[in-house]
């Protein structure tokens, strides 16, 4: 049986009331995950699909999705820790705090919350242990496939937008904007302490403006000095290349662990554990807004080699927020590939 419950002492809320957040399922869909306190909306009934933001942004990005899969799917979409209505306090036992991790163990941290979620789900919320359809955008993809790969036979279905889940391609060149911030602390401090790059992301991310009340809306969880500071944190795990540790959490855990050291280990074999395990067959979308800076069409196309039996829909007018740009059509052809998938 479902949980009606309401948010507990601790977590973070909106300074502003459930009316600033327009499109948003209310909070009447509003659940927190015990021990860590993850915030996550849950609405809608049938097989579960599980939605995973990137950065810098929170679920208040899939609200049209939400709203178009509901009818027929039960949608649970969750704010990354120290993200959106998530708290920073949401670490796992036995991690420290998120201050003293290492990019690898940060990312560790996000796919620790999400074994809690989803037991949480699984064992008291009435939600199956598999059928389940995994929807990522930006670092959701890296996040949520890792975690994926650790729980075989759970997740059915693959919705991919403008994301990665594999080393860079060759030639590849991450936007100088990122790098400044990932490489020097002092542009890192500079970037959390302005904000800059969440109020960048809301105008340069999108084709289509974004109203006023849409920007306020994204923006509101960064008012918060320690969202800001999991922006910066996210910016600064970023993978400097191919032999990058943040790779081998895409290796199959149905390979078991790798017996080799860096050195013994090719590029071409960092990161190539989705491509190897159980996942690849899956059904397979890929959405992807061609005007996206970060996410440029070599990344897609690298997708596309390694994955020929995914549906692909290239938006051509459509930013990293493809979502946004693309609402109604993606969510008509997101809606069609999980009906027949």
């Amino acid at each position: 049986m479902r949980d009606r419950g309401t948010r507990r002492h601790g977590a973070a809320t909106p300074a502003r009331p459930a009316r600033a957040l327009p499109g948003y399922p209310g909070p009447r869909h509003w659940r927190q995950v015990p021990f860590t306190d993850q915030h996550y909306v849950d609405t809608g009934t049938g097989d579960p699909v599980l939605f995973l933001h990137g950065n810098p942004s929170w679920s208040y990005i899939w609200r049209s999705l939400l709203g178009t899969l509901s009818p027929d799917f039960r949608c649970i979409a969750p704010d990354l820790a120290g993200l959106g209505l998530s708290p920073r306090s949401g670490v796992p036992q036995g991690t420290g705090s998120p201050g003293a991790l290492g990019p690898v163990d940060r990312l560790e941290l996000h796919i620790a919350c999400l074994d809690h979620l989803f037991h949480h789900l699984t064992g008291s919320q009435g939600a199956p242990t598999h059928r389940w359809t995994l929807v990522v955008h930006d670092w959701g993809g890296p996040i949520g496939i890792a975690w994926a790969l650790r729980h075989p036979g759970v997740v059915a279905r693959l919705v991919v937008l403008n994301s990665v889940a594999f080393p860079w391609p060759v030639g590849y060149r991450l936007p100088v904007y990122l790098r400044w911030i990932r490489d020097s602390a002092p542009v890192a401090a500079l970037a959390q302490a302005t904000n800059v790059f969440p109020r960048a992301a809301v105008r340069l991310g999108v084709v289509r403006r974004l109203g006023s009340a849409e920007r306020l809306a994204y923006l509101l969880p960064f008012a918060d000095a320690q969202n800001r500071r999991t922006v910066v944190e996210f910016i600064r795990c970023i993978p400097r290349g191919d032999d990058d540790p943040a790779w081998r959490l895409l290796e199959s855990a149905e390979a078991g662990p790798t017996e080799a050291g860096p050195a013994d280990v090719g590029p071409a074999d960092v990161g190539s554990g989705l491509a190897g395990s159980g996942l690849a067959g899956l059904p397979m979308f890929i959405g992807w807004g061609m005007w996206d800076p970060v996410f440029t069409p070599p990344v897609l196309d690298e997708w596309t080699r390694r994955f020929p039996q995914a549906r692909v829909h290239r938006y051509r007018d459509a930013g990293h927020f493809v979502m946004e740009d693309a609402a109604g059509e993606l969510d008509r052809h997101v809606r069609d590939f999980l009906l027949r998938a």
